[in-house]
Formats: C-alpha cells, sequence, structure tokens
C-alpha cells in the first residue's frame, strides 16, 4: 500500500512526493515502535500454542486489544503535533502542509490498524497465515481505488493529492480490522477458543510480560527504521529533487523488504512454537533455515535492483533529474539487501526465544552509534551527497545483522547444553 500511495503521489508532483517521503519519515518509526510491542504478542502466543494453553492464548488476545488503544492513543498525539518539528526543519511551506494534513488524516486509523495487528498475531500464532494474506489484498484494492478518488479527484471528489492516500489508508485500516474481527468471531477454525472468550479490563500481570518482551522489540524496529527516517530528514538539506529521488529508492527497498518481514514473523511462530514443546534442536534448525531463506530472497530483489533499475525507477516519475538519482541510489540498495533479509531474519529467529533486549542494545549500536553518524560524516560533513549518505545505511544494517547471527548462535548453543534454561539474559 505504501508503494502505491508513493507511485501514485509521484504522478500529482514532486512536492506531493516531497511531502509524503518526509510524512512518513515521521509515521515509520512511530508505527513501527508500536508494531513491535504488539508483535510480541506473536512469540508469547506461540509458545503457548507448543504448550498447548489455549485459555492463557485468548487472555493475552484480550489484553493485547487493550493494549492497543492505549498505543493508538499515544500515535495519535505524536502525528497530529509533528508539523513544528517540520518547520524547524526548514522545509519548504507546501511540502510541510501536505505532510501534516497526510498524518492528521492517517490519524483516524490508528485504533483500528493496531486491533488488527493484534488478531493478526493471534492467528499467526496458530500458524494460520492466510486470512492476513488475503484481507490484505482486499486492502490493497480498496487502497488504489481510494487513491485514484481521492488523490486525483473522480467521482465528484475533489483532488487532495498525498493527503488523498492519508485518508484512503485509514479507511482501509478500518475495513481491515473489521473483516478479520468477524473472521475470528465466527470462523470455523477459532471455536475452541471461543469458549474461553470473556469481557476483562486491563490485567498488569499480562500487560506487563506483552510489554516485557515488546518494549524492546519496538524501540528496536524504532531504531533501525528511525536510522531511515533521520536519513530522510537530512536529506532535505539536498533540495526536493534529492527528497523525491531519495523516498524512490527507500519505498523500493522497503517493498522488498516486506517478504523478510514476512518470513522473520513466521521465524518467530515457528521457533517459539518449537521453544514450547522444549524441543531446543528443532528451534535452532527453524532458526538457521528462515534466515538462509531471508537471505535468499534478498539476494534476488538485489539483482533486479541492478538489472533493471531504470524500469523501476520509471514507475515513480519521468522527472530526469529525480531519476538518475534514484538509480544511483537503487545500486545502494541492492548492497544492503543481504545485510537487511540477514539481520530481520535473525532478530526473528530471537524474538521467538523472547530474547529483546541484547538485539535492541545491538540495534541502538549499530543504527545510532555507527550508522547514522557514518551517514552524516560522509554524506553531508564530506560533501559526497545523497548517495555518501547510504553509506552509513549499508554499515548499520551489516553490524546489526553479524551481531543478530552471532547472538542466536550463542542463545541456541546454550538451550542445547541446558535445554531447561529459560533464561536468556
Amino acid at each position: 500500500m505504501q508503494f502505491v500511495d508513493t507511485v501514485m503521489a509521484g504522478h500529482v508532483s514532486s512536492k506531493d512526493l516531497a511531502g509524503l517521503a518526509i510524512a512518513t519519515a515521521i509515521y515509520h518509526p512511530v508505527f513501527l515502535l508500536m508494531l513491535g510491542i504488539l508483535i510480541a504478542l506473536g512469540s508469547i502466543i506461540a509458545q503457548l500454542f507448543g504448550a498447548r494453553k489455549p485459555a492463557e492464548i485468548v487472555t493475552n488476545v484480550i489484553q493485547g486489544l487493550w493494549l492497543s488503544q492505549v498505543l493508538a492513543l499515544v500515535s495519535i498525539l505524536i502525528l497530529s503535533n509533528s508539523e513544528p518539528i517540520l518547520h524547524f526543519m526548514g522545509y519548504e511551506a507546501k511540502v510541510i502542509q501536505v505532510a501534516g494534513d497526510y498524518l492528521k488524516a492517517l490519524c483516524w486509523g490508528m485504533p483500528a490498524v493496531y486491533a488488527y495487528i493484534v488478531l493478526r498475531m493471534f492467528n499467526e500464532g496458530l500458524s494460520i497465515t492466510r486470512p492476513n494474506m488475503y484481507f490484505s489484498l482486499i486492502g490493497l484494492a480498496i487502497n488504489i481505488l481510494g487513491n485514484y478518488t481521492l488523490m486525483f479527484g473522480h467521482f465528484g471528489f475533489p483532488a487532495l493529492g498525498a493527503v488523498g492516500a492519508g485518508w484512503t489508508t485509514s479507511m482501509v485500516h478500518w475495513v481491515m480490522f473489521s473483516v478479520m474481527l468477524a473472521f475470528c468471531l465466527k470462523g470455523s477454525l477459532f471455536k475452541s477458543y471461543r469458549k474461553f472468550l470473556y469481557f476483562s479490563g486491563p490485567v498488569w500481570l499480562h500487560l506487563r510480560e506483552i510489554l516485557r518482551i515488546g518494549l524492546p522489540n519496538g524501540f528496536s524496529f524504532a531504531a533501525e527504521v528511525g536510522m531511515f527516517a533521520m536519513v530522510s530528514l537530512l536529506m532535505g538539506t539536498f533540495g526536493v529533487s534529492a527528497i523525491a529521488g531519495h523516498q524512490i529508492a527507500i519505498n523500493v527497498a522497503s517493498l522488498t523488504f516486506m517478504i523478510p518481514m514476512g518470513l522473520s514473523i513466521a521465524i518467530t511462530i515457528r521457533v517459539g512454537q518449537a521453544k514450547g514443546r522444549d524441543n531446543c534442536i528443532e528451534a535452532r534448525y527453524i532458526g538457521y533455515a528462515g534466515i538462509l531463506l531471508c537471505i535468499i530472497v534478498m539476494a534476488v530483489s538485489a539483482s533486479i535492483f541492478v538489472i533493471v533499475p531504470e524500469m523501476i525507477v520509471g514507475l515513480y516519475t519521468k522527472d530526469l533529474q529525480v531519476q538518475t538519482l534514484a538509480i544511483q541510489l537503487l545500486y545502494m540498495a541492492a548492497i544492503f539487501q543481504l545485510s537487511d533479509g540477514m539481520q530481520v531474519g535473525a532478530l526473528g529467529a530471537l524474538r521467538g526465544l523472547k530474547d529483546t533486549k541484547i538485539p535492541l542494545v545491538a540495534n541502538i549500536a549499530a543504527y545510532w552509534g555507527l550508522g547514522l553518524p557514518l551517514a552524516y560524516l560522509v554524506g553531508i560533513h564530506f560533501n559526497v551527497g545523497p548517495t555518501g549518505m547510504w553509506v552509513g545505511l549499508i554499515t548499520g544494517l551489516s553490524t546489526a545483522a553479524v551481531f543478530h547471527s552471532w547472538r542466536f548462535r550463542i542463545l541456541t548453543n546454550r538451550l542445547l547444553i541446558l535445554p531447561s534454561s529459560r533464561k536468556f539474559t
């Protein structure tokens, strides 16, 4: 959906594309922080499923729904008050207006998308993954039609440009949540779980467990995407064309990243289920197989970036200056594809073991201690430009990939030696 928004915004104007780029640079760290917290439910439910504790699974889902609405409120407060940051960064007034209005439109969908994530984790913790795929495809179809209507002003609606994409996204979130909720309440797959369904207020005991795993995981996500967001914001110092070219390359890389991201969640579930059964050999095998699969997938996408960059960039814009920079950055993106796949796969394997605190420290060190300073130093201080800033992205991702894989090896070695151990510190 973000890919569609970006492509269609590129055909409105460069300023709409730049406004969307700045808005997503602010939105993604906030959203992925909350997503990371809620994804912790996946590992919790997977381990409970492996241990055959259906009543506790339902209890955690209910508590996750309470937590999702608190996180939605926090997100709305942040996103709806972000314009002062953009003014401080010195962007053009038109770009700030587009970005601010887009973020305010997105806020209306926050309660729905976070509740949807909880129900998605419930499904995926039980190894039920197809419904999310189907509902996402429905959402994508609605997103394309809604963007066509609201961005370009068809069927009697005003042309809202990139802001129309924000309104469409919020609508899609509510549709997807409604369909997923109906599926969980009526689907035969959940008949044995519905008998444990009851109304319950927030219970700190369960919320604390979700937050214990989820907060470090969420901040790990935010640390990575925060580095990308800061680079996007700093890219504004090179002008609107640089922002647009960077946004195209980041959007393409983000699209291909969704495949190993999905595999990472699958790795979390499968490792968690094996750990719930106390089968540590299987957990280790699944983790390594998953990491390797992520690397293979990203090797394919890297090859595509190198072979047909002009064709990819041509989908977004006809502006020759923007195209030239975007193609250069796609070559850079091809380099970090393997590292990106490796790090997200290993992070998923660690999450399946409920290990999130040490990976958070590693991500902060890799992305903010090394990657971002290097991006600023090479790109701005030494005046290499946008491609120089991407050197920092590559370095940060590669460092995180090596550490997370090494950490998974240490923990699984420890489990095989002491299979009764349940602490990973």
